[in-house]
Parts: C-alpha cells; sequence; structure tokens
C-alpha cells in the first residue's frame, strides 16, 4: 500500500514518526454510459444556460446558495484563507473510554505504522492504550481539512478514525417516532430469537452478492467475445458555442431550401 500522509503522532512530550494508510477501499462495479446507437461514451460538458455556451474552468467561480436563487461568490483568495496548512502532526488531545463514543460519530479508518526511529514510542502508545481500555482524541489536518480523530488499538497496529464534529450530527428528534408499549410474551420472544441468533461476528461470512454476480456476468461477456471496440474520438478542445452551432444550421437550411426553389423555379 502507498501511504497517504507520512507525520508524526503528538502524544504528550513525545512525537511518534508515522506512516498512515487507507484502512478500507469501496469496492464496486463501475460503468461508463455510451450512445446505444454506436457505442461512443457520451461526453458531459460544463454549460452555461443562459449565455448558452460551454464553459472553461477559469470563469467557474464558487458559489454558496443562502436561499433560493441568491448566491455569496468566495472567490480563490479568500477560499485559501481556509485551507488549512498541513503540520504533519496528529496532536493528542485527551483519552476517553472507547464505548463514551457511539458508532454514528465514526467517518474513515487509516492504519498508523510506525517508521524505524519511531517503533518503541508507537509499541508504548499501543500497550498503553490496550492496557487502560482508553482511546485518544486528537486533530489532525488532511489534505487541507482539518479533521477531529480518536486513536485506538486495532489488533497489533495504532489506526486513526476521523470523526463527525457534533454539529454534522442529524438531530434525531425531528423524526416522527412515537415509543410503543409492547407486551412482556411478544418481548421474551423477541428476546429467545435474539440469542439463538447470536454469535461471534465473522465478517468473512458476508460478502456483496450483487456486486460478485456482475463481476461474473462481465467475465462470462468478456469470455464469450460478447464485446465492442470503441475508437478513440477526437475531442474539439475549443468550447462550443451552442447558440452560434444551431443559427449556423438554420442558415444552411435555409440556404439549402433557397437553392431548392430557385432550381424549381428555372
Amino acid at each position: 500500500m502507498r501511504s497517504m500522509w507520512n507525520g508524526s503522532l503528538s502524544f504528550g512530550l513525545v512525537n511518534i514518526p508515522v506512516k498512515m494508510y487507507s484502512a478500507t477501499e469501496t469496492k464496486d462495479v463501475r460503468f461508463n454510459q455510451l450512445h446505444d446507437l454506436c457505442h461512443t461514451p457520451i461526453r458531459y460538458e460544463k454549460v452555461c444556460p443562459n449565455c448558452n455556451r460551454a464553459v472553461e474552468t477559469a470563469e467557474i467561480v464558487r458559489g454558496y446558495q443562502y436561499e433560493p436563487g441568491r448566491y455569496v461568490i468566495i472567490r480563490d483568495d479568500e477560499w485559501e484563507s481556509f485551507n488549512a496548512t498541513s503540520t504533519r502532526t496528529a496532536d493528542i488531545l485527551r483519552f476517553v473510554a472507547l464505548d463514551e463514543i457511539d458508532p454514528i460519530y465514526y467517518n474513515k479508518t487509516y492504519y498508523l505504522e510506525p517508521t524505524e526511529t519511531g517503533a518503541k514510542a508507537y509499541s508504548l502508545l499501543q500497550e498503553a492504550l490496550s492496557i487502560s481500555g482508553k482511546i485518544a482524541v486528537a486533530q489532525i489536518t488532511i489534505r487541507s481539512k482539518p479533521s477531529l480523530a480518536v486513536v485506538r488499538v486495532l489488533d497489533e497496529l495504532l489506526a486513526l478514525e476521523t470523526i463527525h464534529y457534533p454539529d454534522e450530527i442529524r438531530d434525531q428528534k425531528r423524526l416522527a417516532y412515537t415509543r410503543m408499549p409492547v407486551q412482556e410474551r411478544e418481548l421474551q420472544m423477541a428476546l429467545s430469537l435474539i440469542e439463538s441468533l447470536t454469535e461471534p461476528f465473522e465478517p468473512e461470512k458476508y460478502s456483496d452478492e450483487r456486486r460478485i454476480g456482475l463481476q461474473d456476468l462481465i467475465a462470462a461477456k468478456i469470455q464469450g467475445q460478447e464485446t465492442i471496440f470503441v475508437d478513440r474520438i477526437q475531442e474539439d478542445k475549443a468550447p462550443v458555442d451552442l447558440l452560434a452551432a444551431l443559427q449556423a444550421s438554420i442558415q444552411a437550411q435555409h440556404e439549402k431550401l433557397g437553392r431548392g426553389s430557385n432550381e424549381v423555379k428555372h
């Protein structure tokens, strides 16, 4: 794996040099959209409906819609002032019990690997967290974005997990749910069912059947040579002026009709 962040864990007066790797990856079958008639990949352009033309990247600005139809423009220099400079340090702020943080807060998990010079301090923190049963709350900047995170023991490694800020958790009180009374017999039956289905979690028992099925279908089509070849289309780099193209088409059609009328008259 390629490390996506190199820095250090700041633990009191101790700095632990580490490399960070993404611990998860989303595996999905991705498709391109093709034109059914000629199987050419569909091209998407950023078009301004007011100017009726494709827009270059340099002409695009950030707009925050604060109410329908009304925007505040944020210029590049203003945007850059809010991009935090990575300090290459994950600062441990405090320690808490693992069960104090509800899973709803967790976002993305990363593995932390010690460098040669940080192996001893890394092992010390890993062992201390294991014995205490605590996890560390930390602050880290990843790709110019500050994030709240926790550092915990995952098997023999330390793992860093970015977590949501409290105001990013939606208020469940906005949902229209009223707790209903349950019968004791029904409750006991439910508890009995839960007990009968309870077993240690073995993730290898579960798989994405939809993705595997699609991959099998694709492999079968390739094996059966049910494939097509799409010749690379030379794309026009210049933006397309849709209004001008329409006017030119109309003009060409008028000229064609005009020539046809002249031929009839002669």
